[in-house]
Protein backbone atom coordinates (compact mmCIF):
# COMPACT_ATOMS: atom_id res chain seq x y z
CA UNK A 1 0.00 0.00 0.00
CA UNK A 2 2.78 2.50 0.84
CA UNK A 3 4.77 1.32 -2.46
CA UNK A 4 1.69 2.70 -4.61
CA UNK A 5 0.63 5.31 -2.51
CA UNK A 6 4.62 6.87 -3.75
CA UNK A 7 3.87 5.92 -7.24
CA UNK A 8 0.27 8.13 -6.98
CA UNK A 9 2.24 10.58 -5.94
CA UNK A 10 4.96 11.01 -8.44
CA UNK A 11 2.42 10.96 -11.23
CA UNK A 12 0.88 13.56 -9.70
CA UNK A 13 4.29 15.77 -9.64
CA UNK A 14 4.75 15.21 -13.26
CA UNK A 15 1.57 15.79 -14.98
CA UNK A 16 1.85 18.88 -13.18
CA UNK A 17 5.18 19.86 -15.07
CA UNK A 18 3.95 18.53 -18.47
CA UNK A 19 0.40 20.64 -17.77
CA UNK A 20 2.28 23.55 -15.82
CA UNK A 21 2.41 26.48 -18.69
CA UNK A 22 6.08 27.99 -18.96
CA UNK A 23 6.51 31.61 -17.51
CA UNK A 24 5.90 34.15 -20.63
CA UNK A 25 9.12 37.11 -21.05
CA UNK A 26 7.72 41.17 -21.94
CA UNK A 27 9.59 43.12 -24.69
CA UNK A 28 8.08 46.49 -25.48
CA UNK A 29 9.52 47.59 -29.12
CA UNK A 30 9.18 51.50 -28.63
CA UNK A 31 9.16 53.99 -26.27
CA UNK A 32 10.96 56.87 -24.55
CA UNK A 33 11.02 59.67 -21.78
CA UNK A 34 9.43 62.87 -22.76
CA UNK A 35 10.27 65.09 -19.66
CA UNK A 36 8.72 68.60 -19.07
CA UNK A 37 9.19 71.25 -15.83
CA UNK A 38 7.02 73.35 -14.23
CA UNK A 39 7.60 75.35 -10.68
CA UNK A 40 5.06 74.66 -7.61
CA UNK A 41 4.03 77.41 -5.70
CA UNK A 42 4.60 81.07 -6.84
CA UNK A 43 6.93 82.17 -9.18
CA UNK A 44 6.63 86.00 -8.53
CA UNK A 45 9.56 87.74 -6.32
CA UNK A 46 10.21 90.62 -5.20
CA UNK A 47 13.74 92.61 -6.42
CA UNK A 48 16.18 92.00 -3.17
CA UNK A 49 14.56 89.15 -2.18
CA UNK A 50 16.07 85.75 -0.99
CA UNK A 51 13.43 82.68 -2.73
CA UNK A 52 13.29 79.10 -2.88
CA UNK A 53 12.37 77.50 -6.03
CA UNK A 54 10.51 74.12 -6.18
CA UNK A 55 10.91 72.67 -9.78
CA UNK A 56 8.85 69.72 -10.50
CA UNK A 57 10.26 67.45 -13.04
CA UNK A 58 7.44 65.40 -14.98
CA UNK A 59 7.93 62.06 -17.25
CA UNK A 60 5.37 61.56 -19.48
CA UNK A 61 6.79 58.82 -22.01
CA UNK A 62 4.73 56.19 -22.57
CA UNK A 63 5.60 51.99 -24.11
CA UNK A 64 3.85 52.21 -27.03
CA UNK A 65 4.00 48.30 -28.34
CA UNK A 66 4.19 45.44 -25.70
CA UNK A 67 5.06 42.03 -26.67
CA UNK A 68 4.83 39.06 -25.04
CA UNK A 69 6.56 35.77 -25.68
CA UNK A 70 8.00 32.14 -23.43
CA UNK A 71 10.89 33.38 -25.11
CA UNK A 72 11.79 36.92 -24.47
CA UNK A 73 13.82 37.75 -21.08
CA UNK A 74 12.47 40.27 -19.14
CA UNK A 75 13.99 43.62 -19.28
CA UNK A 76 15.35 45.32 -15.91
CA UNK A 77 15.01 48.64 -17.32
CA UNK A 78 11.63 50.41 -19.29
CA UNK A 79 12.38 52.53 -22.61
CA UNK A 80 10.17 55.43 -20.77
CA UNK A 81 12.41 55.97 -17.63
CA UNK A 82 14.63 58.64 -17.63
CA UNK A 83 17.42 57.32 -14.81
CA UNK A 84 20.52 59.39 -14.02
CA UNK A 85 18.69 62.40 -13.85
CA UNK A 86 20.58 65.54 -13.37
CA UNK A 87 19.17 69.03 -13.52
CA UNK A 88 20.76 72.13 -13.82
CA UNK A 89 19.05 75.79 -13.43
CA UNK A 90 20.95 78.65 -14.45
CA UNK A 91 20.56 82.50 -14.45
CA UNK A 92 20.62 82.75 -18.37
CA UNK A 93 19.99 86.52 -19.10
CA UNK A 94 18.20 87.00 -15.95
CA UNK A 95 18.67 89.62 -12.84
CA UNK A 96 19.00 86.67 -10.77
CA UNK A 97 21.57 84.60 -9.13
CA UNK A 98 21.24 81.38 -8.80
CA UNK A 99 23.04 79.69 -5.45
CA UNK A 100 22.41 75.96 -5.90
CA UNK A 101 24.63 73.55 -8.08
CA UNK A 102 23.03 70.70 -10.69
CA UNK A 103 21.14 68.56 -8.74
CA UNK A 104 21.27 64.74 -9.25
CA UNK A 105 17.25 63.32 -8.61
CA UNK A 106 18.32 59.21 -9.55
CA UNK A 107 15.62 57.56 -11.65
CA UNK A 108 11.93 58.89 -12.94
CA UNK A 109 9.26 56.49 -14.27
CA UNK A 110 7.15 56.83 -16.89
CA UNK A 111 4.02 59.13 -15.24
CA UNK A 112 5.97 59.65 -12.10
CA UNK A 113 7.32 63.28 -10.50
CA UNK A 114 9.90 64.81 -8.92
CA UNK A 115 10.99 67.55 -6.82
CA UNK A 116 13.79 69.58 -6.83
CA UNK A 117 14.83 72.63 -4.64
CA UNK A 118 17.16 75.64 -5.43
CA UNK A 119 17.88 79.04 -3.49
CA UNK A 120 17.66 82.03 -6.06
CA UNK A 121 18.51 85.64 -5.31
CA UNK A 122 16.99 88.56 -6.95
CA UNK A 123 19.11 91.42 -7.37
CA UNK A 124 17.93 94.94 -5.71
CA UNK A 125 17.69 96.25 -8.17
CA UNK A 126 16.21 94.09 -10.60
CA UNK A 127 13.45 95.85 -13.44
CA UNK A 128 9.74 94.65 -13.04
CA UNK A 129 8.83 91.91 -15.56
CA UNK A 130 8.70 88.42 -16.93
CA UNK A 131 11.91 86.44 -17.32
CA UNK A 132 12.56 82.76 -18.32
CA UNK A 133 14.64 80.50 -16.15
CA UNK A 134 16.74 78.02 -18.72
CA UNK A 135 16.23 74.64 -17.21
CA UNK A 136 18.74 71.82 -18.47
CA UNK A 137 17.22 67.94 -18.22
CA UNK A 138 20.36 65.20 -18.27
CA UNK A 139 18.87 61.77 -18.84
CA UNK A 140 20.06 58.03 -19.92
CA UNK A 141 17.11 55.82 -20.92
CA UNK A 142 17.10 52.31 -22.47
CA UNK A 143 17.12 52.66 -25.97
CA UNK A 144 16.64 48.68 -27.15
CA UNK A 145 17.81 45.89 -25.85
CA UNK A 146 19.63 43.10 -28.07
CA UNK A 147 18.82 39.19 -26.33
CA UNK A 148 21.40 36.10 -27.08
CA UNK A 149 19.24 32.65 -27.00
CA UNK A 150 17.23 32.65 -24.16
CA UNK A 151 19.28 33.34 -21.17
CA UNK A 152 21.52 36.36 -21.92
CA UNK A 153 20.49 39.89 -23.13
CA UNK A 154 22.36 43.60 -23.93
CA UNK A 155 21.36 46.58 -23.03
CA UNK A 156 22.05 49.55 -25.31
CA UNK A 157 21.79 53.31 -23.67
CA UNK A 158 21.38 56.91 -24.76
CA UNK A 159 22.13 59.83 -22.68
CA UNK A 160 19.73 62.87 -23.92
CA UNK A 161 18.73 66.74 -22.85
CA UNK A 162 15.93 68.61 -22.49
CA UNK A 163 15.49 71.95 -22.18
CA UNK A 164 13.01 73.85 -20.48
CA UNK A 165 12.20 77.98 -19.83
CA UNK A 166 10.49 78.61 -16.40
CA UNK A 167 8.98 82.06 -16.63
CA UNK A 168 9.53 84.44 -13.25
CA UNK A 169 8.15 87.46 -12.91
CA UNK A 170 9.65 90.15 -10.57
CA UNK A 171 7.07 92.18 -9.02
CA UNK A 172 7.77 96.22 -9.53
CA UNK A 173 8.59 97.86 -5.83
CA UNK A 174 10.07 101.04 -4.17
CA UNK A 175 13.81 100.58 -3.72
CA UNK A 176 14.69 102.55 -0.80
CA UNK A 177 19.24 103.69 -1.75
CA UNK A 178 19.87 106.43 1.28
CA UNK A 179 22.14 108.94 -0.43
CA UNK A 180 23.40 110.49 2.52
CA UNK A 181 22.85 110.20 6.36
CA UNK A 182 23.83 113.62 7.99
CA UNK A 183 23.46 113.97 11.83
CA UNK A 184 22.58 116.93 14.08
CA UNK A 185 23.92 117.37 17.09
CA UNK A 186 23.49 113.41 18.03
CA UNK A 187 26.16 112.61 20.75
CA UNK A 188 25.97 109.63 23.27
CA UNK A 189 23.54 109.72 25.62
CA UNK A 190 21.86 112.68 24.38
CA UNK A 191 18.79 113.37 21.76
CA UNK A 192 19.76 114.85 18.21
CA UNK A 193 18.57 114.68 14.46
CA UNK A 194 19.36 112.69 11.69
CA UNK A 195 18.68 114.05 8.36
CA UNK A 196 18.29 111.63 5.75
CA UNK A 197 18.53 111.91 1.75
CA UNK A 198 16.38 109.00 -0.05
CA UNK A 199 15.75 108.17 -3.41
CA UNK A 200 13.93 105.53 -4.96
CA UNK A 201 15.51 103.12 -7.30
CA UNK A 202 12.92 101.46 -7.90
CA UNK A 203 10.27 100.55 -10.48
CA UNK A 204 6.64 101.40 -8.66
CA UNK A 205 5.37 104.62 -7.99
CA UNK A 206 3.91 104.34 -4.35
CA UNK A 207 1.54 106.20 -3.31
CA UNK A 208 0.70 107.60 0.26
CA UNK A 209 4.19 106.83 0.72
CA UNK A 210 5.70 106.79 4.95
CA UNK A 211 9.46 106.76 4.99
CA UNK A 212 10.32 104.97 8.27
CA UNK A 213 13.37 104.65 10.25
CA UNK A 214 13.56 101.41 12.39
CA UNK A 215 16.41 100.16 15.29
CA UNK A 216 18.73 98.15 13.67
CA UNK A 217 19.14 94.85 16.30
CA UNK A 218 21.01 96.40 19.28
CA UNK A 219 22.39 99.55 18.01
CA UNK A 220 21.99 102.07 20.00
CA UNK A 221 20.49 104.70 18.14
CA UNK A 222 16.60 104.58 18.92
CA UNK A 223 14.06 106.83 16.91
CA UNK A 224 12.18 109.18 18.85
CA UNK A 225 10.40 109.90 15.59
CA UNK A 226 9.95 107.17 13.15
CA UNK A 227 7.87 108.18 10.55
CA UNK A 228 7.75 111.16 7.97
CA UNK A 229 4.75 111.03 5.50
CA UNK A 230 5.92 112.17 2.06
CA UNK A 231 3.07 111.35 -0.09
CA UNK A 232 3.92 110.05 -3.58
CA UNK A 233 7.07 108.90 -3.88
CA UNK A 234 7.71 108.28 -7.79
CA UNK A 235 10.20 106.31 -9.11
CA UNK A 236 13.49 108.22 -9.46
CA UNK A 237 12.20 111.05 -7.36
CA UNK A 238 14.75 112.43 -4.40
CA UNK A 239 13.33 113.34 -0.56
CA UNK A 240 14.58 114.63 2.37
CA UNK A 241 13.00 113.26 5.88
CA UNK A 242 14.35 114.59 9.13
CA UNK A 243 13.67 112.31 12.30
CA UNK A 244 14.74 113.01 16.62
CA UNK A 245 16.67 110.04 17.59
CA UNK A 246 18.87 109.49 20.97
CA UNK A 247 21.72 107.50 21.73
CA UNK A 248 22.47 105.61 24.53
CA UNK A 249 23.80 106.39 27.58
CA UNK A 250 26.26 103.06 27.44
CA UNK A 251 26.91 104.17 23.80
CA UNK A 252 31.01 104.92 22.47
CA UNK A 253 31.90 107.25 19.66
CA UNK A 254 31.40 105.26 16.50
CA UNK A 255 29.04 104.92 13.75
CA UNK A 256 26.09 102.65 14.06
CA UNK A 257 23.30 101.16 11.62
CA UNK A 258 19.90 102.59 11.36
CA UNK A 259 17.18 100.31 8.75
CA UNK A 260 15.59 102.52 6.53
CA UNK A 261 12.20 101.35 4.55
CA UNK A 262 9.26 102.65 3.23
CA UNK A 263 5.67 101.62 3.37
CA UNK A 264 3.08 102.65 0.73
CA UNK A 265 0.31 101.79 -1.45
CA UNK A 266 0.82 100.51 -4.64
CA UNK A 267 -1.05 100.41 -8.22
CA UNK A 268 -3.25 97.63 -6.91
CA UNK A 269 -4.15 99.65 -3.98
CA UNK A 270 -2.29 97.35 -1.55
CA UNK A 271 -0.06 98.44 1.56
CA UNK A 272 3.39 97.29 0.66
CA UNK A 273 6.27 97.53 2.61
CA UNK A 274 10.00 98.10 0.68
CA UNK A 275 13.14 96.13 1.81
CA UNK A 276 15.44 98.10 4.04
CA UNK A 277 18.35 99.42 3.59
CA UNK A 278 21.28 99.83 6.11
CA UNK A 279 23.28 103.17 6.75
CA UNK A 280 25.91 104.07 9.06
CA UNK A 281 25.23 107.14 11.36
CA UNK A 282 28.71 108.52 13.11
CA UNK A 283 27.83 109.47 16.89
CA UNK A 284 29.74 111.91 18.96
CA UNK A 285 31.18 111.15 21.99
CA UNK A 286 29.51 111.53 25.44
CA UNK A 287 29.33 115.39 26.93
CA UNK A 288 31.85 114.88 29.91
CA UNK A 289 33.43 117.77 31.89
CA UNK A 290 36.88 117.52 34.52
CA UNK A 291 38.10 119.52 37.14
CA UNK A 292 41.85 121.02 36.21
CA UNK A 293 42.62 123.31 38.76
CA UNK A 294 45.13 122.25 41.64
CA UNK A 295 43.55 121.00 44.77
CA UNK A 296 42.40 124.05 47.13
CA UNK A 297 44.42 124.75 50.88
CA UNK A 298 41.83 125.47 53.33
CA UNK A 299 42.60 125.91 57.68
CA UNK A 300 40.67 124.34 59.81
CA UNK A 301 38.15 126.53 61.39
CA UNK A 302 37.98 129.12 58.21
CA UNK A 303 35.64 130.61 55.95
CA UNK A 304 36.80 130.72 52.15
CA UNK A 305 36.11 131.57 48.96
CA UNK A 306 38.09 128.54 46.85
CA UNK A 307 37.89 128.63 43.37
CA UNK A 308 37.23 125.30 40.98
CA UNK A 309 37.84 125.80 36.93
CA UNK A 310 36.06 123.16 34.73
CA UNK A 311 36.77 121.97 30.99
CA UNK A 312 34.40 121.30 28.37
CA UNK A 313 36.32 117.58 27.49
CA UNK A 314 33.20 116.08 25.51
CA UNK A 315 32.71 116.73 21.77
CA UNK A 316 30.19 119.35 21.36
CA UNK A 317 29.34 122.89 22.92
CA UNK A 318 26.50 123.13 25.99
CA UNK A 319 24.58 126.25 27.10
CA UNK A 320 23.66 127.84 30.31
CA UNK A 321 25.89 125.57 32.20
CA UNK A 322 25.59 125.59 36.36
CA UNK A 323 28.43 124.33 38.68
CA UNK A 324 27.32 123.01 41.84
CA UNK A 325 29.56 121.53 44.89
CA UNK A 326 28.15 119.58 47.69
CA UNK A 327 29.64 120.41 51.11
CA UNK A 328 29.30 117.70 53.83
CA UNK A 329 31.01 117.69 56.80
CA UNK A 330 33.42 119.26 57.86
CA UNK A 331 32.35 121.16 55.02
CA UNK A 332 29.69 123.58 55.04
CA UNK A 333 28.43 126.38 52.40
CA UNK A 334 25.68 129.02 52.03
CA UNK A 335 26.87 129.91 48.27
CA UNK A 336 27.34 126.14 46.44
CA UNK A 337 26.26 126.79 42.90
CA UNK A 338 27.79 128.98 40.38
CA UNK A 339 26.73 129.78 36.79
CA UNK A 340 29.05 128.68 34.09
CA UNK A 341 27.18 129.64 30.93
CA UNK A 342 28.32 128.27 27.45
CA UNK A 343 30.78 126.12 27.15
CA UNK A 344 32.16 125.26 23.55
CA UNK A 345 34.73 121.99 23.22
CA UNK A 346 37.40 122.29 25.24
CA UNK A 347 36.58 125.47 26.52
CA UNK A 348 37.57 126.05 30.30
CA UNK A 349 35.47 127.91 32.84
CA UNK A 350 36.44 129.22 36.38
CA UNK A 351 33.82 128.87 39.24
CA UNK A 352 33.78 130.77 42.71
CA UNK A 353 32.16 129.01 46.15
CA UNK A 354 32.04 129.80 49.70
CA UNK A 355 33.27 126.79 51.88
CA UNK A 356 33.56 127.00 55.62
CA UNK A 357 35.77 124.07 57.68
CA UNK A 358 34.98 123.21 61.29
CA UNK A 359 37.63 124.19 63.47
CA UNK A 360 37.95 120.12 64.27
CA UNK A 361 38.26 118.95 61.14
CA UNK A 362 40.94 115.99 60.37
CA UNK A 363 44.33 117.28 58.70
CA UNK A 364 44.01 115.59 55.46
CA UNK A 365 42.74 115.71 52.02
CA UNK A 366 39.23 115.83 50.95
CA UNK A 367 37.62 115.28 47.98
CA UNK A 368 34.02 117.27 47.23
CA UNK A 369 31.72 116.44 44.85
CA UNK A 370 30.85 118.87 42.20
CA UNK A 371 28.87 118.26 39.00
CA UNK A 372 27.26 120.66 36.00
CA UNK A 373 23.87 120.75 35.25
CA UNK A 374 23.77 122.14 31.63
CA UNK A 375 21.19 121.90 28.63
CA UNK A 376 21.88 120.67 25.10
CA UNK A 377 21.10 121.98 21.32
CA UNK A 378 17.43 121.04 21.50
CA UNK A 379 17.40 122.90 24.99
CA UNK A 380 16.98 119.29 27.02
CA UNK A 381 18.55 119.50 30.50
CA UNK A 382 21.32 117.20 31.65
CA UNK A 383 23.28 116.46 35.14
CA UNK A 384 26.93 115.73 34.45
CA UNK A 385 28.85 112.70 36.03
CA UNK A 386 30.26 113.62 39.35
CA UNK A 387 33.53 115.32 39.69
CA UNK A 388 35.71 115.29 42.89
CA UNK A 389 37.09 119.01 43.69
CA UNK A 390 40.05 118.24 45.97
CA UNK A 391 40.14 120.19 48.92
CA UNK A 392 43.51 119.53 51.86
CA UNK A 393 43.03 120.82 55.40
CA UNK A 394 46.33 121.84 56.81
CA UNK A 395 47.47 123.31 59.77
CA UNK A 396 48.09 126.78 60.06
CA UNK A 397 51.66 128.68 60.60
CA UNK A 398 52.88 131.95 61.66
CA UNK A 399 50.94 134.26 63.63
CA UNK A 400 47.75 132.43 62.03
CA UNK A 401 48.38 129.31 64.06
CA UNK A 402 49.45 131.49 67.36
CA UNK A 403 46.35 133.18 67.12
CA UNK A 404 44.45 129.92 66.60
CA UNK A 405 45.92 127.98 69.34
CA UNK A 406 43.55 129.19 72.78
CA UNK A 407 46.23 128.16 75.40
CA UNK A 408 48.57 130.13 73.78
CA UNK A 409 46.07 132.92 73.07
CA UNK A 410 45.17 133.16 76.73
CA UNK A 411 48.72 133.48 77.59
CA UNK A 412 49.22 137.00 75.40
CA UNK A 413 45.81 137.95 76.72
CA UNK A 414 47.18 137.65 80.19
CA UNK A 415 50.57 138.71 79.61
CA UNK A 416 48.79 142.07 77.60
CA UNK A 417 46.72 142.36 81.01
CA UNK A 418 49.90 141.91 83.10
CA UNK A 419 51.82 144.55 81.32
CA UNK A 420 48.28 146.86 81.23
CA UNK A 421 48.78 146.38 84.70
CA UNK A 422 52.00 147.12 85.84
CA UNK A 423 52.03 150.16 83.38
CA UNK A 424 48.70 151.50 85.28
CA UNK A 425 50.54 150.94 88.62
CA UNK A 426 53.30 152.58 87.92
CA UNK A 427 51.71 155.78 86.57
CA UNK A 428 49.82 156.09 89.61
CA UNK A 429 52.80 155.75 91.69
CA UNK A 430 54.22 158.24 89.78
CA UNK A 431 51.60 160.92 90.16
Amino acid sequence: MIFQGRRIILFAIICACVISPVMAGTKYMSGSPQLSAYISGTNEFSPGSDATLSLVIENSGLNEFKFIDSGIVDREDLPNTAKLLKVSLSAGNTPIIIKSDPQMVGDLKGGSTVTSTYNIKILSDAPSGTYNLPVNIEYTYLQFAEQYGVDAIKYYYKTSNTSVLLPIRIKPLISVDVLSAEPEHLNVGTEGYLNLKIKNTGFEDGKKAVVRIIRNQNSPIIPTDSSVYIGDFASGSTIDCRYKVSVAKDAERSTYPVDVAVVYENKDGDTVTSRTDTVGIPVGGKIDFDVISSPVTMNPGVKQVITVTYKNTGDTAVYSAQGRISAVDPFTSNDDIAYLGDMKPGESVTASYEVSVNRDATIKEYGLDSEIRYRDALDNTYISDTMKVRVNIVERSGIAAILSNPVILSVIVAAIIGIVYIVYKLRRKGS
